[in-house]
């Protein structure tokens, strides 16, 4: 029988500067971390040759990165993951003025792209993108089916739609589970836990415990991987789940606050409690 695969994808972006700006790790060794942390994969925001013969060596699958609102470079950009090793790629796509119908056509020619050279685009629900607000992404998803008959594959990172509406825990649920058929065709995930008030909230105290804050969120990513395996059950299709925290510099994490890849990899190890449990 075949079964859905979880595959946890550390972020670079969050190992930027660790573990000191001055002290950074290499690319083949924050590639070698994350492997001893127990991910699958590496998601490069920073192309680089290497990357397919450190994928290699370390064991680690590929994701790519591409954000862009140029429809000309689409070719280039594509070609330029591919050639890093990347085949599930995802893309922030134009910014937070592009209308619909715009970024209608945009996708429709990624995807087109993607599918000539054999690689899987996804389009990021993200903010300063054409899809910043839970209007903008279900239209475009909306549209692209319309047009095409099919579902629109997408990177999902709901922190970006929390802070825009400004939810609280008791209705992350109900208020971001809205298209359960688009959270089960995609395959990436951003799972950077998040409140009403904040894109990302710290996972651990500094002292080693879980904060109150992702205890309030873990509920809601249980919520989405059931989701998810409700539509894919007996498949062998993958699921890629970045805890994609992001570093200080940036402002996704705060100085006072504990690092964001020491705390990426206590969040990948509640993650895979989530998994195993629904997968019983």
């Amino acid at each position: 029988m075949k079964k859905p695969r979880l595959r946890h994808i550390a972020a670079q972006w969050t190992m930027l500067g660790y573990p000191s700006p001055e002290k950074e790790l290499s690319l083949d060794e924050k590639m070698a971390a994350a492997k001893k942390a127990g991910f699958d994969g590496f998601a490069f925001y920073i192309p680089d040759p290497l990357l397919p013969s450190l994928g290699k060596k370390h064991g680690l699958q590929i994701c790519g990165y591409i954000g862009s609102g140029n429809v000309k470079e689409f070719p280039k950009l594509l070609q330029l993951n591919k050639d890093c090793g990347a085949h599930h790629i995802n893309v922030q796509m134009a910014d937070e003025d592009t209308l619909t119908p715009e970024a209608l056509g945009m996708a429709i020619l990624l995807l087109q792209e993607g599918k000539r050279i054999g690689v899987e685009p996804a389009i990021e629900v993200h903010r300063d993108t054409c899809t910043e607000t839970p209007e903008k992404a279900y239209a475009l998803a909306e549209a692209y089916q319309k047009v095409t008959g099919e579902l629109l594959p997408m990177t999902w990172d709901f922190s970006h739609l929390s802070v825009v509406k400004h939810l609280n825990p008791t209705n992350y649920i109900e208020k971001l589970i809205l298209r359960p058929d688009l959270i089960q065709r995609a395959q990436q995930f951003h799972f950077r836990p998040f409140n009403g008030h904040h894109a990302q909230v710290p996972v651990t105290d500094g002292r080693g415990n879980l904060t109150n804050e992702v205890k309030d969120w873990l509920p809601f990513a249980e919520a989405v991987l059931k989701c998810w395996l409700e539509g894919n059950q007996n498949t062998d299709r993958e699921i890629f789940v970045c805890p994609e925290l992001g570093p200080v510099p940036g402002g996704y994490n705060l100085s006072s606050l504990p690092n964001s890849w020491e705390d990426a990899q206590v969040l990948r190890l509640e993650i895979e409690k989530i998994w195993t449990k629904l997968n019983v």
